[in-house]
């Protein structure tokens, strides 16, 4: 059973069955892994109910967003293992005033309340799945990883065709970047334990919208299996930091 299926109607089923979409796309053969946006902001400093954690951190997801980390990392670890590119996203820290935060000022109530006590971490990544010297991350005003980044510069460097998507919200910021990742061609698969919501039937309702159209959405394991089967080194001529950290992580180091 799918995520998603007991948000679905009599109709939706018939319909998508109907239609030809939903056909798996596949991995491709030089895939870089996403993670966008696992900060302190969205994840809150704790596992807690997600209704607890927003009276301290807005934007948090609650204890789902620590779950998720778990199912991460595993993915971090067996690509460190096989030397495949890491890339982060995160939200760029806010101007004096909260200027430049353009549209998002209209949407969020509680955006401009002013400093609070944990600004300073808030869009750090969350230390379960902190990024490690060789990883790439990149700061974003927007909900997609690639808008006003030099995100696809650095995939078409690595000449990447492929891009493994995993992080929050499922219906913001990851849905945006699968977007702009499918509509720059790459195939895109998202991590389904590793991607999470602070809204239930968001979530599940943009996975199989995302699984229909746009992405497949895979399991953990399917994905570190998919991983472990590259061959170790494919990256290394285009990012050489690349290649000591896989021999040490099959090596059993840290």
């Amino acid at each position: 059973m799918r995520v998603w299926d007991r948000f679905l109607t009599d109709q939706d089923r018939a319909v998508f069955a109907g239609s030809g979409w939903g056909k798996r796309a596949g991995f491709g053969e030089r895939p870089v892994i996403l993670v966008v946006d696992v900060n302190y902001a969205f994840a809150g400093d704790r596992p807690e109910p997600v209704e607890e954690s927003i009276k301290r951190w807005p934007n948090s997801c609650g204890a789902v967003a620590w779950e998720a980390a778990g199912y991460i990392r595993r993915v971090l670890d067996a690509a460190y293992e096989r030397g495949v590119p890491v890339i982060y996203s995160t939200s760029m820290d806010p101007r004096p005033h909260n200027w430049g935060m353009g549209r998002w000022a209209d949407k969020h109530a509680r955006l401009r309340q002013g400093p609070d006590a944990h600004r300073a971490i808030n869009n750090q990544i969350i230390e379960p799945i902190a990024p490690r010297p060789e990883d790439v991350v990149i700061q974003k005003e927007k909900p997609s990883a690639f808008f006003g980044s030099p995100l696809a510069a650095y995939l078409v460097d690595l000449q990447a065709d492929s891009v493994l998507i995993c992080g929050t919200t499922t219906s913001g910021c990851v849905r945006a970047s699968v977007i702009d990742a499918f509509s720059y061609n790459f195939r895109v698969s998202v991590i389904e334990e590793g991607t999470f919501d602070r809204g239930e039937a968001s979530h599940a309702i943009n996975l199989f919208d995302m699984d229909q159209k746009y992405a497949d959405v895979v399991t953990t394991d399917e994905v570190v299996a998919f991983l472990r089967e590259l061959p170790a080194g494919l990256f290394d001529a285009r990012m050489p930091i690349l290649q000591k950290r896989h021999e040490m992580a099959a090596a059993g180091l840290r």
